[in-house]
C-alpha cells in the first residue's frame, strides 16, 4: 500500500469523544514494551505519528492517526509492565475493552508480540478474548532484527504453533528497524480494510 498521507487526529479517553467520520479502523495491541508504536512509524513511513518511549505505559488513550483520508490506525494503551497504578490500569483496561466490543468500525485487531519470547499468557489471553468475541484479528510477532538467524527459525516454530490453535490470522513477522516484512503486513491490512 502506498502512504501518501498519514496524519494524528487526536487522543481519546472515551468512547464518545471518537471522530465522527466513520471510516474502516485498524487498531493494534500489545504489551507496554513490545515496539507497537515503533512498527505503526515504520508501516506509515513516519518517525514520531506514534508515540514511542523508553518508558512503558506511554500511549494511555486511544490515538487516531488518519492514512490516506480513507481509514484510521487506532494505537491501544498498552497492557503488562507499565509503572502505573492499579485504577489507572483498570481504566486503560476497561477504555480498550468498550472500544474493541462496540466500534462497527473496527476491521482487524492487530495483536504485536515480541518474537524474542512468543506470546505470554497476558498476549495469549488477549488473543483468545478475541477469537471468542469473534472480532477479527492478526497475530505479529515484532523485533525480529534482535533475533540471529538460528533463533529466528525457532521463534517463528514456537509462535506459530502457539498460535495457529485459534482461529486468527498470522503469525507475521515483523522488524521496525529494518522493516522486514512490512510489505506483507500491508497486503494482509488491505484485505481486512476490504471486508
Amino acid at each position: 500500500m502506498k502512504i501518501k498521507q498519514a496524519e494524528f487526529v487526536g487522543s481519546f479517553t472515551s468512547l464518545k469523544q471518537l471522530p465522527a467520520r466513520s471510516l474502516p479502523e485498524i487498531a493494534f495491541a500489545g504489551r507496554s514494551n513490545v515496539g507497537k508504536s515503533s512498527l505503526i512509524n515504520r508501516l506509515l513511513g513516519r518517525k514520531n505519528l506514534a508515540r514511542t518511549s523508553g518508558t512503558p505505559g506511554k500511549t494511555r488513550q486511544l490515538n487516531y492517526i488518519l492514512v490516506n483520508d480513507a481509514f484510521y490506525i487506532v494505537d491501544l494503551p498498552g497492557y503488562g509492565y507499565a509503572k502505573v497504578s492499579r485504577r489507572e490500569k483498570m481504566q486503560w483496561q476497561k477504555l480498550v475493552e468498550d472500544y474493541i466490543t462496540h466500534s462497527a468500525a473496527l476491521r482487524c485487531i492487530v495483536s504485536v508480540i515480541d518474537s524474542r519470547h512468543g506470546p505470554t499468557d497476558s498476549d495469549m489471553e488477549l488473543i483468545s478474548w478475541l477469537a471468542w468475541l469473534g472480532k477479527p484479528s492478526l497475530v505479529v510477532a515484532s523485533k525480529v532484527d534482535k533475533l540471529k538467524q538460528k533463533d529466528y527459525h525457532k521463534a517463528k516454530h514456537r509462535i506459530t504453533a502457539a498460535v495457529e490453535q485459534l482461529p486468527v490470522s498470522g503469525p507475521m513477522f515483523f522488524s521496525a528497524v529494518s522493516g522486514r516484512g512490512k510489505k506483507e503486513l500491508w497486503a494482509v491490512l488491505a484485505d481486512f480494510l476490504e471486508m
